[in-house]
């Protein structure tokens, strides 16, 4: 199944004060605009004085432009995957650079791989911990997430991630009661279905193929974060649920880089339950047997 975008709010170019993108762009660069090209309802492509191009994006939801900027920058502190630089931000508006994509390769997956394991094997004070600089109330896409930091993961991954998202669902008759008895299932089960212990990992946190960018360099480039503290089996996990080019090769550099714990691929459906409920709220009931599917799968391998 196909994942609608998450990522970006539709404000038709403006924001709070009916600021335009390249407007932003010149306030917040210090250089002037030479021309602009939108993208998509709340992404613009800005040409600056001597040709640089940069990617605007605004957004009105409180903490969101701080919360993706500092988990682009946490992001790339780690040296590792390839991340577009910030080039300016206010409470409604991003400037990163703009992203020159060329075909997927197989030899930029491979390479993408290693650099992914590098990436979550740099870190995070804990599960759930936000990036540096970045809110506790953050977002995945259009949907809230919080980040609040814990030391276990299984019980951290529950009661933050999943539980909250079912309720909601429930709660708004998308999933029926009798239905959430199998996630909640999987919660009480964590501890015993989460595979051996590891420490909180760098995440990227909505590694979809959306926000996987080749670029025409051959060296991938992620956007759109929602960075933070977690396990590394998660962004694999949500790399596979929506699909990605040559993701054998992906996974093959992965695991010549950091091998994974052993049985990581009967704990997929686990670590896509997340995202999934996210998409039964955001989206409707269309998702809510897959959302089942993955629970059944988390408990019986």
């Amino acid at each position: 199944m196909r994942a609608p975008r998450l990522g970006s709010r539709s404000y038709a170019g403006t924001v709070t004060g009916g600021e335009s993108a390249g407007a932003a762009a010149a306030r917040l660069t210090g250089c002037a605009v030479t021309g602009e090209r939108p993208l998509s309802g709340a992404v613009t492509e800005v040409t600056l004085a001597g040709g640089q191009l940069v990617v605007v994006k605004g957004d009105e939801a409180p903490g969101a432009v701080r919360a993706e900027a500092a988990g682009l920058r946490w992001l790339a502190d780690a040296g590792t995957v390839r991340i577009p630089a910030v080039r300016g931000l206010d409470e409604h508006w991003l400037v990163t650079d703009l992203v020159h994509t060329g075909p997927p390769s197989a030899r930029a997956a491979v390479r993408f791989g290693r650099d992914l394991a590098a990436l979550h094997a740099s870190g995070a004070p804990a599960f759930g911990a936000p990036p540096p600089g970045g809110p506790t109330d953050a977002y995945i896409g259009l949907a809230p997430m919080r980040n609040v930091p814990a030391a276990d993961w299984p019980n951290w991954y529950a009661g933050q991630r999943v539980l909250p998202y079912l309720r909601r669902a429930v709660d708004a008759g998308t999933l029926r009661p009798a239905e959430a008895t199998v996630v909640e299932e999987v919660c009480e089960r964590l501890p015993q279905l989460a595979g051996p212990a590891e420490p909180p990992a760098r995440l990227h946190g909505d590694l979809w193929n959306g926000n996987v960018l080749w670029g025409a360099d051959g060296h991938v480039r992620l956007i759109d974060p929602a960075a933070h503290g977690g396990h590394r089996e998660t962004d694999l996990a949500m790399l596979r649920l929506f699909g990605c080019p040559h993701l054998s090769e992906v996974l093959d550099g992965y695991q010549e880089a950091a091998p994974l714990a052993p049985g990581w691929t009967d704990r997929i459906g686990l670590h896509q339950l997340f995202p999934l409920l996210v998409h039964v709220v955001q989206f409707g009931r269309g998702y809510a047997e897959q959302a089942l599917s993955a629970a059944r799968t988390a408990l019986t391998g």
